[in-house]
């Protein structure tokens, strides 16, 4: 099979609970609920899911738990995310074909295979919508600041290799800001240079002009501070390298960081008579 779909998704404190989603974010938590629908509906055999806030070192890490089960409180903010429970299958056999990959292609990967390791808001949060009936397995990916940008897409490209000749359906998602120079108060938008860098690469993606992204990342990251550099955006472009539909479903704000919602689905060949 192939990676049945890509997500760039956000993960902003303020959505976890639905109570406290304040009106400007209203539409994003809509259009995730639809993206729950229509993960439901592809019945993916697994969610593949890197986050900017498993934030690792040295090495790439991949959580090839066969059970993912813990309470998270967020260090960063925990009067926001407090006592959060969680229990989602894992699929070990997958995790550990991506760490073989990586090591074959000479990347610093390691699994990761412990009980006691509690996921961070990065994966919860998205997964929470995403995922309501916790019913699908998920693998973790880290993001690592020894990292180059260039040798998380090489990363990326691996993991897609694994991914695309799985004979499982995946879910791939991105989950991490674009701009994210932040600012006290959520309700500040990023600047309007910001704004303008998001909307450019945004441009980018939405003319499958991958290159390009590519090539604009390094800067852009620097000036707007993407979110963990850009990492979860290399890791995307070396993994979505295949002809992919991309569509923009939003951008809202979140204390002056730009969250984009936008999906990747594989451009089926039509089958000849």
């Amino acid at each position: 099979m192939t990676i049945e779909l890509g997500i760039l998704g956000a993960h902003v404190p303020s959505i976890c609970h639905r109570e406290n989603v304040p009106d400007f974010q209203q539409k994003m938590v809509a259009q995730m609920d639809e993206l729950a629908g229509t993960i439901k509906d592809l019945k993916p055999d697994a969610i593949v899911l890197v986050s900017c806030h498993w934030i690792s070192t040295f090495h790439h890490y991949v959580d090839a738990s066969p059970v993912h089960k813990g309470v998270l409180t967020a260090f960063e903010c925990p009067d926001i995310i407090s006592d959060v429970s969680y229990h989602y299958p894992g699929d070990q056999e997958l995790g550990e074909a991506l760490v073989m990959a990586g090591k074959h292609a000479r990347l610093p990967v390691i699994a990761v295979n412990d009980p006691t390791y509690v996921w961070d808001y990065g994966t919860v949060v998205p997964l929470r919508y995403f995922v309501p009936n916790e019913d699908i397995p998920v693998v973790n990916l880290s993001i690592t600041m020894a990292a180059s940008l260039d040798e998380t897409f090489k990363w990326g490209q691996e993991i897609g290799k694994v991914l695309n000749a799985s004979d499982k359906r995946i879910v791939f998602v991105f989950s991490g800001a674009l701009a994210h120079n932040l600012v006290r108060g959520r309700h500040h938008m990023p600047t309007i240079s910001e704004q303008a860098l998001d909307k450019q690469f945004i441009d980018y993606l939405m003319n499958k002009d991958m290159e390009s992204a590519r090539e604009m990342l390094p800067q852009y990251a620097r000036v707007a501070g993407v979110e963990g550099g850009g990492r979860h955006l290399a890791m995307m472009l070396g993994a979505l390298e295949g002809d992919y539909k991309p569509s923009f479903l939003g951008y809202a704000q979140s204390s002056g960081s730009g969250n984009a919602l936008m999906t990747f689905e594989p451009e089926k060949t039509k089958e000849t008579v």
